[in-house]
């Protein structure tokens, strides 16, 4: 069923089809939830987004007229939902989550040790940049890289920037940890 073009699924979603939604939901989750979390949202506030927008998607199923702007349409539902979410809070929460750059560590302690510090330092570094660089690194760190366009709708960037500015953002990411190597991809 995943397999599936996603008109099929969606008129078959709004049809009743359990398996149909389940495999959108399969489809687009990593991209609602990287939304969500580009916002530097608790990991519940998160859930209450994505939540939100799986919610939004439901009561609009059967007014869907172009399925091929469904990740746009997702993305742009959980960026508005973020900020409305930030709105109702009324205040920032910062994210102490930083599993995303943790990597597995061998047994020895001087290793585990290295790593935390290493962590720590990443952080540090990331939290030190702009909220739109925060946002977008995440985007492009989550586990299926949503497209440009999905981007720009998710982060409210022209899709011509996007590539630029993640550059410029990774330039300072590299700077701030005091670092003098080539990025992959050709960044110098």
């Amino acid at each position: 069923m995943t397999s599936m073009p996603l008109a099929k699924l969606i008129r078959a979603a709004a049809d009743g089809d359990q398996a149909a939604w389940n495999a959108i939901v399969d489809r687009f989750q990593g991209l609602v939830w990287s939304t969500a979390r580009a916002h530097r949202l608790s990991h519940a506030d998160a859930a209450e987004v994505a939540q939100t927008t799986w919610l939004r998607l439901v009561e609009n199923l059967d007014r869907i007229r172009e399925p091929d702007k469904l990740p746009g349409w997702l993305a742009t539902t959980a960026r508005r939902e973020s900020l409305r979410l930030i709105r109702v809070n009324a205040r920032e929460l910062p994210n102490e989550d930083i599993e995303i750059f943790e990597s597995p560590t061998d047994d020895r302690p001087e290793l585990a040790l290295l790593s935390e510090e290493r962590d720590a330092t990443l952080w540090r570094a990331f939290t030190a940049l702009s909220e739109r660089c925060q946002g977008l690194l995440r985007l492009l760190v989550s586990e299926e890289e949503p497209s440009y366009e999905t981007i720009s709708a998710a982060l409210d960037m022209p899709i011509g920037a996007i590539g630029p500015t993640r550059m410029r953002c990774l330039e300072k990411l590299k700077a701030s940890l005091g670092l003098d190597f080539a990025l992959p991809g050709g960044l110098a």
